[in-house]
């Protein structure tokens, strides 16, 4: 029986380092009310005469190639994981194919924010196991600090976010019992505009969609109902994480790694506490590189296996809760 699994790993994130100390020169804050709030000391912005999301991917695609001690060309398909795509159209996956000269190669765009690597490893683990691709591609990049408002107006969401790319290597396997176990997907769009950016979208009439038109350009910045994420955010990651345990018929025990999206330190940690986990089985990089969305658990992936947090025959847990509202879960033995 095939199954899938990730054989490779990797990340980038920008140079440019934002401490919470820089972000309170650019508004009313403070170190202490950001860490209090979400655990965050610093994130990455992305530097305009260097970085793309396409090339952010690639370089983490490069990183997980030779970790995985494999030729760019074995790739066979790209799924790409973002809500901040280089372009309006077309998504960056054709943008990365061209980055790391794979020709003809089919390439996915998937925008479910948070969630939307989770849902990128689930595609590529059923084309894997149907037999439709040996090797894809799984990448997950942002580029949010753009469209931030870095004002006291915008500080609630401004404080949050950051840049970055992450990349797996999803390989079809024959060997019984590891790999990807099970994915689960979930959505509810009845919280659509609890977290969203407005625009620009295409429901709205040519003159209140084209920019240079446009005086008010605050539905172009985040907006985030802070509250009503967090209520849905605690409930839904355990309910997905219940499930996955659930359809493989282990227990919370059973986990040797946790790596939850990296929304807030405090629904991590909230997350923790109701499944009752040591430190030692979550993994929490938020702190460095703020929310990156789609990026989040792939770095955070990557970080985790190059520190030796990961091994042969552990129990992998991911879990991610996100704008749409979406939530999802894999369960990995590695």
């Amino acid at each position: 029986m095939i199954s899938s699994r990730i054989i490779g790993l990797g990340h980038h994130v920008p140079e440019n380092i934002v401490t919470n100390h820089d972000l309170s020169k650019l508004m009313d804050t403070t170190d202490e009310w950001i860490v209090e709030r979400t655990g965050i000391h610093q994130r990455r912005f992305m530097n305009p005469e260097k970085d793309t999301v396409a090339n952010m991917a690639a370089k983490a695609t490069r990183m997980a190639a030779e970790r995985a001690d494999l030729k760019i060309e074995d790739i066979e398909f790209i799924i790409f994981a973002t809500i901040t795509p280089d372009y309006y159209f077309p998504g960056s996956g054709v943008l990365l194919q061209r980055e790391l000269n794979l020709e003809r190669i089919g390439a996915l765009d998937i925008r479910n924010a948070c969630s939307g690597f989770i849902y990128g490893l689930s595609v590529a683990d059923q084309f894997i196991k149907t037999g439709m691709y040996k090797t894809i591609l799984v990448v997950g990049a942002e580029i949010q600090s753009t469209v931030l408002d870095l004002s006291t107006r915008g500080r609630s969401t401004a404080v949050i976010f950051g840049d970055g790319a992450g990349a797996a290597i999803v390989q079809a396997s024959q060997e019984n019992g590891r790999g990807v176990l099970s994915t689960h997907l979930h959505a509810d769009g009845r919280f659509a505009e609890e977290l969203y950016i407005k625009d620009p979208g295409s429901s709205r009439p040519q003159a209140e969609r084209q920019p240079e038109q446009i005086l008010d350009t605050s539905t172009f910045k985040v907006h985030m109902n802070g509250n009503a994420v967090f209520k849905h955010a605690v409930g839904k990651f355990a309910e997905v994480i219940e499930e996955a345990l659930k359809s493989n018929q282990v227990h919370v025990e059973d986990i040797d790694l946790l790596i939850p999206h990296q929304a807030n330190l405090k629904i991590s940690k909230f997350l923790q506490a109701s499944l009752n986990l040591p430190d030692e089985k979550v993994y929490n990089n938020i702190m460095r590189y703020g929310n990156t969305t789609a990026a989040s658990i792939p770095i955070a992936l990557s970080e985790a296996w190059a520190e030796g947090k990961i091994n042969p025959g552990q129990l992998v847990c991911l879990a991610a809760f996100g704008s749409g509202f979406t939530w999802a879960s894999a369960l990995i033995k590695w």
